[in-house]
């Protein structure tokens, strides 16, 4: 890719995530900023003990959605140079990362309101599904509240 054109990176993995990795992918030698945001696990849910997360995603209706994702941000914020957005799929232990949303611009305000914009849009639309393991060894498949296909905010799977 041309050094003067953006670049919109998508990763959907099991793999273990790196902050250090998607800020080196958006790094940039014109821009000031860069913004990122790091998903992690909680230990906690509603006083539920947490153990662990699993994700499961239907890709190839991800992939396209996270597309629309980085489309939309250069729309809105035309300065945004490197985009890249990294979920993890699979078993995500407590205190590791299940989301990375990094964005490099010249100047902070884009990067900032354009990673805001990237996880709030990434919650409502994209399919990727989290089921939550607790101590008490009950599983619960969570909906995000931003779906926009939530019904009424409830579970979607009860296990």
């Amino acid at each position: 890719m041309a050094a003067d054109q953006g670049q919109d990176l998508i990763t959907l993995t099991t793999d273990k995530l790196s902050a250090d990795g998607v800020s080196e992918s958006v790094t940039c030698p014109s821009c000031g900023a860069i913004s990122l945001f790091i998903g992690t696990t909680r230990d906690n849910f509603e006083g539920k003990k947490v153990i662990r997360l699993e994700y499961e995603a239907y890709i190839p209706m991800a992939e396209s959605e996270l597309r629309k994702i980085c489309s939309d941000i250069r729309t809105k914020w035309p300065s945004v140079r490197h985009i890249s957005i990294q979920h993890r799929l699979g078993v995500v232990p407590i205190t590791e990362a299940s989301v990375i949303i990094g964005i490099s611009s010249p100047h902070r305000s884009e990067s900032l309101e354009a990673v805001k914009y990237g996880i709030d849009t990434l919650k409502a639309t994209v399919p990727i599904w989290k089921k939550e393991i607790y101590e008490s060894g009950q599983p619960c498949w969570k909906e995000n509240k931003e779906c926009l296909w939530a019904d009424d905010g409830k579970d979607s799977k009860e296990s």
